[in-house]
């Protein structure tokens, strides 16, 4: 491992000035310690990425890798309908890291903790022989009743997403080498959708501000997470095909992929849930007041948990086959 001291190296990457007042001890110490509210609920997510396997090294820069690490469990606090507050961070790393690439990684990560208040307060740094594996824990709180479950969709709901859907799939595609885009301006955008996600902690708040919403975060591919919504709820879903929310970018391309994408690509980390009609507009019109598209792709129905599709009058149904590590 080209880190010298293991120390000297957690001197440069730590914070100088906590976020939160209600953090008493930072890194430094055996463990982090920090104050809990009484009517909020802690939430605690963690993911890991894999060189190789979640990123590629020659086609993302350091600090693009580990801005996006802490953006995808940011992702899963917003779809709790929480507030992200620290993060610990676990690296396993190669001889092919050099330090000062490690450190653009934390800053990367520390550009997004910036942007959503977060203290780094721990973590973990050791060798391996192969590839560079991050892992990052973040907690955050969200007020007590108000957290955000799969399992509370209902026959009658209406179905939403956030935001546009299968642009990360497409930027995935160019990084790769597999999809030429003419247009500079539609290929930073689609690039910069996988490479740097927006997690949607503010629509989170909005929607967890009401008694009933079920939620998820795309991060598996559309229909993947709707089934999930399903099978914890117990109900069926209706989606159709056209009122999924494309961006200017995606609609350019010319693709036989471009449903792929959309359905099963995933990493968009944008919200997709249920919510009572009568509730939706109200909604929708908070969410554009803080620049945020909330959009109706479909309904709820009592019946075998399952995703059908209309396209055209024609009924497809959409299995769980998102990413898997294991498949």
């Amino acid at each position: 491992m080209t880190i010298q001291d293991e120390f000297h190296f957690i001197d440069k990457i730590k914070q100088k000035n906590n976020r939160h007042t209600l953090l008493v001890e930072g890194i430094g110490d055996d463990a982090a310690v920090y104050q809990t509210k009484n009517d909020y609920l802690e939430i605690v997510c963690a993911d890991t990425m894999v060189e190789g396997v979640h990123f590629l090294k020659d086609a993302s820069s350091p600090k693009d890798i580990g801005f996006k690490a802490v953006a995808v469990n940011i992702s899963d606090v917003a779809a709790m309908g929480g507030i992200p507050k620290y993060y610990l961070v676990t690296i396993a790393v190669p001889k092919s890291w050099s330090e000062e690439e490690l450190v653009e990684l934390y800053t990367g990560m520390d550009e997004i903790a910036e942007v959503y208040h977060m203290d780094l307060i721990g973590g973990d740094t050791v060798s391996t022989s192969d590839k560079l594996v991050i892992t990052v824990t973040v907690i955050g709180e969200v007020k007590r009743n108000r957290q955000r479950l799969r399992r509370d969709a209902r026959p009658g709901d209406i179905v939403f997403v956030t935001g546009t859907i299968g642009d990360s799939a497409a930027g995935l595609q160019i990084l790769l080498g597999n999809l030429s885009v003419n247009d500079e301006k539609d290929r930073s955008f689609l690039v910069n959708r996988h490479k740097r996600p927006s997690p949607q902690v503010k629509a989170g708040q909005i929607l967890s501000s009401i008694n009933r919403v079920s939620l998820n975060d795309i991060s598996d591919g559309l229909a993947s997470e709707l089934n999930e919504l399903c099978e914890a709820s117990c109900v069926k879903m209706v989606i159709e095909k056209d009122k999924i929310p494309l961006s200017d970018s995606i609609r350019s391309l010319n693709s036989n992929q471009l449903d792929e994408w959309i359905l099963y690509g995933g990493e968009d980390f944008e919200l997709v849930g249920t919510v009572s009609p009568s509730l939706f507009d109200q909604l929708q019109k908070q969410c554009n007041e803080e620049g945020i598209c909330l959009t109706v792709i479909g309904h709820v129905e009592a019946g075998h948990s399952e995703v059908i599709l209309l396209d055209d009058g024609n009924e497809t149904k959409l299995h769980k086959s998102g990413f898997n590590h294991f498949k």
